[in-house]
């Protein structure tokens, strides 16, 4: 299916500009009054009603990661130099050098100003508040490919070869959780509710624990999903739950998407629907807020809606290549993505679409 093919209208360009280079990482402030945009020419920029503001210019040297803080006072970033700038509101407040480790995974706390970000097998937690390193966690097994905290904060999961580290963030000097797998965790991501952890893996599988397992004595026994086309790229869990009181876990591999949706039954385990229509590798996926419209972003320029996680039901276009990321306004009336030829689009909810994708 191709975008001239649908008619629907539920979102419409509100905003387009462009950086120099490549975009490689999007973000929305907690109040969705600003969006945080970097490129791969070291480039950070802030959009606000339709003005971009240039906090970094291009240096030539890739800002890989975005994140705001849990109350929008701290935009932090990495990058390829090693270094970790953070800015309250525009003014630069730290440069945390770390060269020549490249940065590039950066989480915030949910619940404090702890940023955590990866420094090659190791991941340094940094207090905003005091400017003081809390604590650096050696992953030991390989450079680290994902961060992720739990809603409250209490855990800190951290994915690469081998598997997943959990650490408890009250006692961080005893032994992680080991989340085993053969291969390596690419992507890692709790549900909203903090009942499950989920990594998509480099063996072509996902693995899904049940977070209670972390402080339970013995061996936890995952979910483990099979059948993909290739490599785990991106896990996103949406915000609602099913009938089953979980919520649905999505991940794409190459051009597809997989949607996954928990049983009733613990021994039939998770049930399995393939979203296809991409025809290129999908870069991003994301849930709306309180909802289960998923959007993903596709290298073939494609940013496609799936309506209830089930069908296309509308797609944006406007790249000159690809697509490279993706994020959803907090409150859901808006969708920012970034191209890979440096563009950068803002849409907004029509009259039309204010009721649509809600579960």
């Amino acid at each position: 299916m191709n975008p001239s093919t649908l008619k629907s209208k539920e979102f419409e360009e509100q905003y387009s500009g462009t950086l120099s280079d490549y975009v490689t990482a999007i973000a929305w402030s907690p109040k969705g009054t600003t969006l945080a945009a970097t490129s791969a020419a070291g480039e950070v920029v802030l959009w606000r009603d339709g003005d971009l503001t240039t906090l970094q210019t291009g240096k030539g040297e890739s800002v890989n990661c975005v994140a705001f803080s849990k109350d929008g006072q701290f935009l932090a970033v990495g990058g390829q130099d090693g270094k970790v700038n953070i800015w309250r509101e525009s003014e630069l407040i730290a440069t945390l050098e770390n060269a020549p480790a490249w940065v590039d995974k950066l989480a915030w706390s949910p619940t404090n100003n702890l940023l955590a970000f990866s420094l090659g097998r190791y991941v340094q937690v940094w207090n905003a508040d005091t400017h003081d390193t809390v604590v650096t966690l050696n992953f030991d097994n390989s450079s680290v490919f994902g961060i992720d905290w739990r809603y409250d904060g209490e855990y800190l999961a951290i994915g690469g070869y081998l598997g997943a580290k959990v650490w408890d963030c009250q006692n961080w000097d005893d032994d992680p959780y080991i989340l085993d797998i053969p291969s390596a965790s690419l992507a890692i991501a709790w549900s909203p509710d903090g009942k499950y952890l989920a990594s998509g893996n480099m063996d072509r599988t996902i693995t899904v624990v049940e977070s209670h397992l972390f402080s339970c004595d013995g061996e936890a026994q995952p979910w483990v999903m099979r059948g993909f086309p290739g490599k785990i790229r991106q896990i996103a869990w949406s915000e609602p739950s099913t009938e089953q009181d979980v919520p649905l876990v999505a991940c794409s591999s190459v051009d597809g998407i997989v949607v996954w949706e928990k049983q009733a039954d613990d021994s039939l385990g998770w049930e399995a629907r393939v979203l296809t229509n991409h025809v290129d590798i999908i870069q991003a996926i994301a849930f709306a807020p309180k909802s289960f419209l998923l959007a993903s972003a596709g290298a073939d320029g494609w940013i496609c809606l799936w309506k209830k996680a089930t069908q296309v039901s509308e797609i944006l276009t406007g790249v000159s290549s690809g697509f490279s990321s993706l994020a959803w306004h907090p409150q859901g009336q808006q969708l920012a993505a970034g191209g890979e030829d440096g563009e950068l689009f803002v849409w907004s909810k029509t009259k039309r679409g204010q009721g649509f994708g809600r579960k």
